[in-house]
């Protein structure tokens, strides 16, 4: 007989682990029962994590308000990517991919002497000046542009645990697993764990990262490797404290190289820089040089890093029976869009959008889970994969990127169609595209991709577009004039919090 289910388990705790007990908590208002059951000796991974939009409806949902987000996490605001010597190498080979779309404009009309995304939106301007996306009156979540945030990882870790288990009634269990006792139906009836003997559920999630210990260790699911179109599978990281008053970026910054690139993340207190890199192409001490060098650059200073390794693959099938893969052990791709957070977002939002109220539908949920996932897991690596194939650097790492033998077949027949039309909804039919047309568009052009050739069938009728270009050049005028530094937002927040802290204490 099927059976409700009203007991989730979830192994693991980091960013992965504590945003899936918020959430379905605050979904679940009570009539589930969610534990979290964390090992006390494995560390969150705190290089600092960029973020998508979505985060800010996810945060919403949950309880959690900016003001919180922002002087917990040491956060700041991030509006887009800046990528630096993507395309030729050369030191003013510069890009933006910000997160307000473009106005719809044929790129051959487009001002040859601008850039892209400087002429299409006012969001690059804003991001050059450090400007913040809001001004201080505005409601939560709620800006003058689109924006996301740039955070540290273990404070984000902390405030969500603290959250979900004072404020959402999450059960925390800091224990270490040390065994898994399978069901009859092949799933995962209990996990043991060393001091309390065994924890059972009706759904376990799977947080445990690359560990995997549930989808991969206990129930084998295997993964789809994709390394051989994606070369990068190593990371340095360090953190560079910043001066007191110092310009915040409004964006990431990524750096290519010539194996690989840097990224550099603004926070208020530090700068959290990592260079990544493909160890076929690149050594480690090679890889420490390139990272030195950048950091000497801006502060004169180069501290030891800390070595991370990865691969870009992802589960086959991350909902197997009542078991279901969240974060890093679902899959990991290089963090060059900041894809990690969000795809442990949207796996939430399908888990809960549509819920399986008892066992029975499991299989019918974990099919269609499994072919969604499948889709956006394809759709990363394209957009990735972009990225590199459009590179003209002459470097051995570069040219291997561009050799037909590793583009994805979708992406190949997509660059194709492109030469003669503007990505559009045509090649993105899923209704919650990771990556829109826009951003399709962002990258081609930044990159120096031919504008379309011309067609014998006239292109649908589009505003006039020096009308558009003026009301973007007034935008950004108009944004530049009344929007403060993020700076000045996020120094005036903690000296307004500083008196209430100081009351309470």
């Amino acid at each position: 007989m099927d059976k409700a289910i009203t007991r989730i388990v979830i192994v693991g705790g980091g960013t992965a682990g504590w945003l899936a007990a918020a959430r379905i908590a605050a979904a679940t208002a009570g009539s589930v029962t969610v534990t979290l059951i964390e090992s006390p000796d494995v560390p969150t991974l705190g290089v600092g994590e960029g973020t998508w939009p979505t985060i800010r409806g996810t945060l919403e949902r949950i309880g959690i308000t900016e003001t919180e987000l922002l002087l917990a996490c040491d956060g700041s605001f991030k509006q887009g990517t800046r990528f630096d010597r993507w395309a030729t190498g050369a030191s003013d080979d510069r890009y933006y991919h910000p997160f307000v779309p473009p106005i719809d404009a044929d790129p051959a009309d487009l001002p040859g002497d601008i850039p892209y995304a400087l002429a299409t939106c006012a969001q690059p301007l804003v991001c050059a000046e450090d400007l913040a996306p809001r001004q201080r009156g505005m409601p939560d979540y709620a800006g003058a542009l689109n924006y996301a945030y740039h955070l540290d990882a273990t404070k984000l870790a902390a405030l969500l645990t603290r959250h979900a288990t004072i404020r959402l009634g999450v059960r925390h269990i800091r224990d270490h697993v040390t065994g898994v006792e399978r069901g009859g139906d092949g799933g995962i009836a209990a996990v043991h764990i060393r001091g309390s003997g065994s924890v059972a559920g009706d759904l376990f999630l799977d947080c445990t990262g690359h560990a995997a210990l549930l989808i991969g260790d206990a129930l084998g699911v295997e993964t789809v490797d994709a390394s051989s179109i994606l070369f990068n599978d190593q990371a340095l990281a360090v953190q560079l404290p910043v001066a007191p008053g110092s310009p915040v970026a409004s964006q990431t910054v990524a750096t290519a190289h010539g194996a690989g690139w840097i990224w550099d993340i603004g926070l208020p207190t530090r700068r959290g820089i990592g260079c990544v890199y493909a160890s076929a192409f690149m050594s480690d001490d090679e890889a420490e040089g390139v990272l030195a060098e950048y950091c000497r650059r801006i502060s004169g200073d180069s501290p030891a890093p800390r070595r991370l390794t990865f691969r870009s693959a992802y589960r086959s099938r991350p909902w197997t029976a009542n078991c279901l893969a969240i974060g890093q052990s679902a899959g990991f791709m290089e963090p060059l869009e900041a894809s990690a957070i969000v795809m442990i977002e949207l796996a939430l939002d399908a888990l809960l959008d549509d819920f399986a109220v008892d066992t029975g539908l499991m299989t019918i949920q974990a099919r269609r889970f499994n072919a969604l996932a499948t889709y956006r897991w394809e759709r990363i690596v394209d957009f990735l994969k972009l990225h590199y194939v459009l590179s003209r650097r002459d470097e051995p790492y570069w040219r291997a990127h561009r050799d037909p033998a590793t583009i994805p077949d979708r992406l190949a027949e997509m660059l194709a169609l492109w030469r003669y039309r503007s990505p559009s909804a045509l090649d993105l039919p899923m209704q919650d595209e990771l990556f829109p047309a826009a951003s399709y568009r962002y990258i081609l052009r930044g990159m120096g991709f031919p504008a379309p050739l011309p067609s014998p069938v006239p292109r649908p009728h589009r505003p006039d577009l020096p009308s558009q270009l003026r009301q973007i050049d007034q935008r950004g005028r108009a944004l530049a004039a009344s929007l403060p530094t993020n700076r000045a937002y996020l120094d005036a927040l903690r000296a307004e919090q500083a008196p209430l802290s100081e009351k309470r204490a």
